[in-house]
């Protein structure tokens, strides 16, 4: 058995035109999967497929709101048409508005609780008819902050700690079908959501260097092994888990 080998599997990666979501589509188009790039900004999302067709796999690119059940449905029944399954998903599409808590509306409470919890939640329903034939492997991106509480951050927070439940609720119900349903929680990850956290956040750029154990952010490509680990066999045995990829940061006290 190739345990870390993901030749004739089918991944898709939402948000994968950028930051993290990229990082993981090229550590599973480096395993052999085909990749199914999905993201609202068609040209930036082409741009990407394009960067991993020369990793020598067959990719997609495909535009996806993951705030429109339409449009969830859609990619997923697109993607089955087009390669004849689908094994891999990566809910990793996500936002964040940084604000605190008394001076949010709820349209932007709602907005990031659609992006990064329901649209993931829709994603996996979707794909649920097709993987249970066969088996299939669910990635959900929460984060640090799944863990921790930040006061400028309360519903990103709030989505994320629900997305590590949800990942163990649906591990339990799906495990039967010979689906596995794991959480990557990444920690403070050099990406352009980041960025603008650091722009924002006074002293953010110290506090997390100095509370990393491996002194540094993390990059897009320190997820990739986990990723590959979850997407294929060497994982049949793991669901319902949530795994930081943080420097251990979460581990210093």
């Amino acid at each position: 058995m190739k345990l870390f080998e993901l030749k004739g599997r089918v991944a898709v990666v939402t948000g994968g035109n950028s930051g993290i979501g990229l990082g993981i589509a090229q550590g599973l188009a480096a395993a052999g999967a085909a990749i199914v790039v999905a993201g609202r900004r068609n040209e930036k999302t082409l741009a990407a497929a394009r960067a991993l067709e020369k990793l020598d796999v067959r990719t997609v690119a495909v535009e996806l709101d993951v705030r429109s059940e339409a449009s969830c449905r859609a990619m997923v029944e697109g993607t089955v048409q087009r390669f004849g399954r689908l094994d891999i998903l990566v809910n990793n599409a996500g936002t964040t508005i940084r604000k605190q808590p008394q001076a949010l509306t709820l349209a932007e409470w709602n907005e990031v609780m659609e992006t990064n919890l329901t649209g993931a939640f829709v994603c996996a329903h979707a794909a649920y008819p097709h993987m249970r034939r066969g088996g299939g492997k669910i990635i959900n991106i929460g984060s640090m902050l799944s863990i921790f509480g930040a006061a400028y951050a309360a519903p990103y927070a709030a989505s994320k700690g629900a997305i590590v439940q949800m990942t163990k609720a649906l591990a339990c119900a799906w495990a039967q079908d010979n689906i596995q349903v794991n959480a990557i929680l990444p920690g403070w990850i050099d990406t352009p959501l980041t960025e603008g956290a650091r722009r924002e956040v006074p002293g953010l750029n110290e506090r997390v260097l100095a509370r990393t154990p491996a002194g540094r952010w993390g990059a897009p490509a320190d997820l990739a092994g986990l990723a590959v680990l979850l997407a294929g066999a060497a994982s049949d045995f793991i669901t319902g888990a949530a795994i930081p990829v943080d420097g251990g940061y979460s581990a210093q006290a």
